[in-house]
């Protein structure tokens, strides 16, 4: 499958339902529909506040590249951002625009924009923020060169992707490989085709800083503490029970699902043209 087909595969399965709608049962676009799903999200993944922290940022310019339902972006609006958000899906922007109108707030700007072609200069915002966003897309190198490029020089960058060594990536070669009977498949050839859209990345930490080495950044900390996911929060005592004991002997600190990663901008994004004479 080309790049462009796994794109557009990407594209429609994120527009049936923007990220984090599913868990509001309340009628689309009302207040208690949005309320459901901020709920939900901060509920199951409260470690979103210690990573963004929304209110270090008040009057600065921030970029959320990926904003989904808008449960991270209005955060950045309540907390005085001058906020803009780009999202692959129509379905995505839309949300956002309704969650904003509902709350009686507004943000610079929210547009359908695709994160390995960021429509802004370089050297533009403060901070550039993407949650669970850019291991989506098929070159995911190309989306974090991309947010590099528009962070300006001492900027911060906070991403965050998958772990491919983490606990609930080996829950999903549980299910999906030995159980499923694909036993010889590797982890990221089970989220490839099985975790939320088709061609879901995920990377250790050892790679991705193998990968950050080559930018102009420092990086500040990369780390993949224990979410609810590695925990088993949703399954029976007995499963949680066991997950804990392995995130115990493995590390708490070092198997969670979510790889948090903070950097600084220190100089130009250097980009290389091929000569095709």
């Amino acid at each position: 499958m080309s790049k462009e087909e796994t794109k557009a595969q990407v594209r429609a399965f994120w527009n049936k339902q923007a990220c984090g709608a599913s868990s509001a049962l309340s009628t689309k676009y009302s207040r208690q529909y949005f309320d459901e799903i901020e709920d939900s999200r901060y509920s199951v993944e409260p470690e979103v506040f210690s990573f963004a922290q929304f209110t270090r940022f008040r009057g600065q310019k921030v970029l959320e590249v990926g904003v989904g339902a808008g449960t991270d972006f209005i955060q950045w609006v309540r907390a005085g951002a001058k906020s803009y958000g780009v999202d692959l899906t129509e379905e995505a922007v839309e949300h956002v625009g309704n969650r904003l109108r509902v709350y009686g707030l507004s943000a610079e700007e929210v547009r359908v924009a695709d994160a390995e072609d960021l429509p802004y200069a370089d050297n533009t915002f403060d901070l550039v923020y993407s949650w669970g966003v850019i291991h989506h897309t098929p070159d995911t190198i190309k989306a974090l060169e991309e947010i590099i490029r528009v962070a300006r020089i001492g900027g911060i960058i906070k991403v965050m992707v998958y772990n491919r060594r983490s606990l609930n990536a080996f829950y999903q070669y549980l299910r999906f490989g030995l159980l499923g009977g694909k036993p010889f498949k590797s982890i990221s050839w089970v989220l490839y085709y099985n975790m939320e859209s088709i061609g879901t990345k995920a990377f250790t930490i050892r790679e991705m800083k193998r990968i950050l080495a080559d930018y102009p950044v420092r990086i500040k900390y990369i780390r993949a503490n224990v979410t609810k996911y590695d925990l088993l929060y949703n399954r029976a005592s007995p499963f949680r029970f066991v997950s804990y004991i392995l995130a115990f002997m493995l590390g708490f600190e070092k198997i969670g699902w979510f790889m948090t990663i903070e950097l600084e901008k220190v100089g130009e994004l250097e980009v290389t043209v091929e000569n095709t004479c």
